[in-house]
């Protein structure tokens, strides 16, 4: 009996296992999952995020960086909004694999912001996600995040910095621009743009050259 109880429980953890690698390969490799969803909170906790702030996660794919942002957050602390409905579809199954259901996080599809309850965001985070955009879809983010930051708030974002052939993951392009592309676009809605170096420089040691060398922006309300 007790081995048929515990090839149960080995059947019901790997299907869960690769239930879990599945949706993580979704956002990207499944063996950096880890490391690029403590890099998220540390590197917001280390510039500042405090609980009782509120949260824009602008394109927050399954929750990798989610989930230790939603646990330490107050309660509806935080807002991740995506772009793929099925992809939204996993990052709710991972709200509640996570037990954090109860922190009542808002979690929408990106032609849904007019629904937001919360205007203005202290902090405004977009993680691997403006390096997928073309330039149509990149003005539209700024325009929302120039709508939707608090004046004293911060939105940061890495992004790919210089020029080359434009690439493509699961769809999406994967393109590097030029830092003055980035602060003319910004300025444009009234934003200003700091470039705060490569991403290994801020705790970002994923071992891939090429994500490992790609910049942080910080963009503020120009005031």
């Amino acid at each position: 009996m007790r081995k048929v109880i515990r090839s149960i429980k080995n059947k019901l953890r790997n299907a869960f296992k690769s239930r879990a690698e599945k949706r993580h390969a979704l956002v990207g490799h499944p063996d950096l999952w880890k490391m690029k969803r403590d890099f998220q909170i540390m590197f917001l906790k280390t510039h500042g995020l405090v609980q009782s702030d509120s949260l824009s996660d602008l394109g927050c794919g399954t929750l990798r960086g989610g989930i230790p942002l939603i646990e330490y957050l107050n309660e509806g602390g935080y807002f991740g909004l995506e772009v793929r409905p099925e992809v939204l579809v996993e990052a709710r199954k991972e709200l509640a694999d996570a037990n954090l259901v109860a922190k009542r996080p808002t979690l929408l599809l990106l032609s849904e912001t007019n629904l937001l309850p919360v205007q203005h965001f202290d902090y405004v985070w977009a993680f691997s996600v403006l390096i997928h955009m073309d330039d149509e879809s990149l003005r539209k983010a700024i325009a929302l995040v120039s709508n939707t930051l608090s004046g004293k708030g911060v939105f940061f974002a890495n992004v790919n910095i210089g020029s080359g052939k434009e690439l493509e993951w699961q769809g999406f392009p994967v393109v590097r621009r030029p830092l003055e592309f980035y602060k003319k676009v910004a300025a444009d809605y009234g934003l200003d743009v700091v470039d705060m170096g490569e991403i290994r420089s801020l705790g970002h040691k994923c071992g891939v050259e090429s994500q490992d060398s790609q910049h942080m922006l910080k963009i503020t309300i120009d005031k």
